[in-house]
């Protein structure tokens, strides 16, 4: 809903867990046709794998380091904030409680990277 909020054209994909994520980037088993994203948005608190952890596994990777990571999440510990720029996250947004201030967080980060922001060619 908040992507569609956005005049930035996008296509979703959503993993349910750290380890999906991983498959789904590294297109591996059922993701072998999923095209490579232009902006990841991130969670740190995933099952299975933490937003760190997928994070630290994708920035080490040669053919995943480059894609943008916008950790989106609940924490605004400052610990959380560093370890995630340490980890060459590009961005750290802590999520809005409220609906529409949501909303507006997502539209804004798709936004800059859809328009300002200078993506990495695939």
């Amino acid at each position: 809903m908040a992507l569609g909020e956005s005049d930035v054209e996008t296509e979703l994909v959503i993993a349910e867990d750290g380890v999906v994520a991983l498959e789904i980037l590294r297109k591996e088993g059922e993701h072998t046709g999923v095209q490579t994203p232009d902006l990841i948005l991130l969670d740190l608190n995933l099952p299975r794998k933490s937003g760190f952890q997928v994070l630290d596994e994708l920035k080490s990777d040669p053919d995943l380091k480059s894609i943008p990571v916008t950790v989106l999440t609940t924490s605004n510990e400052v610990r959380d904030v560093l370890t995630a720029y340490e980890s060459y996250a590009n961005g750290y947004v802590v999520k809005p409680v409220d609906l529409d201030e949501f909303i507006g967080a997502v539209k804004a980060i798709t936004e800059f990277w859809g328009t300002v922001g200078q993506l990495p060619p695939n």
